[in-house]
């Protein structure tokens, strides 16, 4: 099958490489020319792991291609994907301008049958605009459906290889035809593909990222109260995540969710309610919550160091949202950058993808290391805010040595309290006692 998919960022390219995979002929349009040049000579813009192997394979077969011209990238194609950036206004709204200006283009550029894909996170009724936009130039026969993405970051070409399950939004069994034909192949283990209306597919996307942003958030305010009564949240969490009924995935606390989804998601379903006069208190809640927690170890570190921050030095690791992603949106790092520095502190940090990133966005407002552990040297303290593996069992030797004081404050509860405490560490974490070594934590 011929595809098109509009918009090659993350979701764009995944999509359209994975389809790629399955012997389609894809092609991938964007706008930005510098970046179809580098997808065109073989450079990934994107990091995602296993993503490259699959992009540069399905380029050397012939299978992918990359163009800046809407008429040239849809022309054969008898589905085009709409991958485009929703990002939010500043009422919390999802701004559809991107996907209503390709509507209205494509509107000018149709000549036969094609299905149009809404695959970015919209709010319900974009199907019906964008049907709308289109119609408006073309009188021929067409379709709209909504097919939302549930990929996450880190390991979306898994995701996107082997779905729990695909949602499809249409309104027409021709539309329905080709898109089961098309996913056929990612759900021969029998993982189902789920047909609906095309508004519930729509809120669908919503309410799955705004039902995990809650489950999170639940176990973030467990973790409040685990530190106020004395209790360890990861027994806390274990003795409920073997519930059947709750699972055991997002259940881990920390300093907040961040990333490209789940506070856009959740920001805009709270925006369609009050649209339709619906107060969704329990995610007003849930970005209360998050926001503030991005902001939890900062009174832990300032009572460390009795209140005086003021030419503290710092050692950063992490400063992705999460690991195995180079994305920076919403990270919890940044957050802690901004009240460090605030405070008169100053930090270098090191992460293995995303501190081209963070340089692009707030420049030499902090240092930048070449390793983990050359971010270590002189430093007061260590801060932890991304949970990558290669942190999770260091040489602690190294860090002693580095170290000006043998303290480390840890948004991901990478380490055991014990085992960090015998070390000879003063250790806070999320939900979880604050060890103290047995001799004086001295500073």
């Amino acid at each position: 099958m011929k595809i098109a998919v509009v918009g090659t960022g993350y979701v764009g390219l995944v999509t359209g490489t994975c389809f790629a995979e399955t012997g389609n002929e894809v092609t991938c349009i964007d706008i930005d020319v510098k970046k179809i040049d580098k997808l065109k000579s073989g450079q990934i813009t994107i990091y995602e792991p296993g993503l490259e192997k699959l992009f540069l394979r399905n380029q050397r077969e012939n299978r992918l291609h990359f163009t800046t011209s809407l008429s040239d990238g849809i022309k054969d194609a008898a589905i085009i994907f709409l991958a485009l950036p929703t990002p939010p206004g500043e009422d919390g709204s999802a701004d559809l301008k991107y996907i209503l200006g390709v509507a209205k283009d494509l509107g000018n550029l149709l000549t036969d049958y094609k299905v149009i894909v809404d695959k970015s996170t919209v709010p319900v009724g974009t199907a019906e605009k964008v049907y709308a936009a289109i119609a408006a130039n073309y009188k021929g026969d067409f379709d709209v459906v909504s097919n939302p993405e549930f990929l996450r970051e880190g390991v979306a070409v898994d995701d996107f290889l082997k779905p729990d399950r695909v949602v499809i939004g249409a309104a027409s069994d021709r539309a329905k035809k080709t898109m089961g034909d098309l996913y056929a192949p990612f759900v021969r283990s029998g993982n189902p593909i789920i047909y609906m209306d095309v508004r519930s597919a729509e809120l669908t996307k919503y309410a799955a990222n705004s039902f995990l942003a809650t489950k999170i958030t639940f176990m973030n305010e467990i973790a409040h109260l685990c530190e106020r009564l004395g209790a360890d949240v990861d027994m806390v969490r274990k003795g409920i995540g073997s519930d059947e009924r709750i699972g055991k995935r997002f259940l881990f606390p920390g300093i907040g969710y961040g990333g490209s989804c789940f506070p856009k998601d959740v920001q805009a379903l709270v925006k369609s309610s009050t649209e339709v006069s619906y107060d969704f208190k329990i995610l007003n809640a849930v970005m209360d919550v998050n926001e503030k927690m991005k902001l939890h170890l900062i009174p832990k570190i300032s009572k460390y160091f009795n209140g005086d921050l003021k030419g503290k030095h710092f050692a950063l690791w992490g400063l992705a949202f999460k690991p195995n992603t180079d994305d920076i949106r919403e990270a919890p790092a940044l957050y802690i950058i901004d009240a460090l520095v605030a405070a008169g502190a100053t930090v270098k940090a090191y992460d293995p993808e995303a501190m081209s990133n963070v340089k692009a966005v707030i420049g030499d407002k902090i240092a930048y290391a070449e390793t983990q552990y050359d971010c270590l040297e002189n430093a007061d303290a260590l801060v932890i805010a991304t949970e990558w593996n290669e942190f999770r069992t260091p040489d602690f030797l190294k860090i002693v040595k580095s170290l000006k004081s043998k303290a480390i404050f840890d948004g991901r509860n990478l380490f055991d309290t014990d085992a960090v405490r015998d070390l000879g560490f003063y250790y806070e974490s999320v939900g979880r006692a604050t060890a103290i070594p047995n001799s004086s934590a001295a500073k």
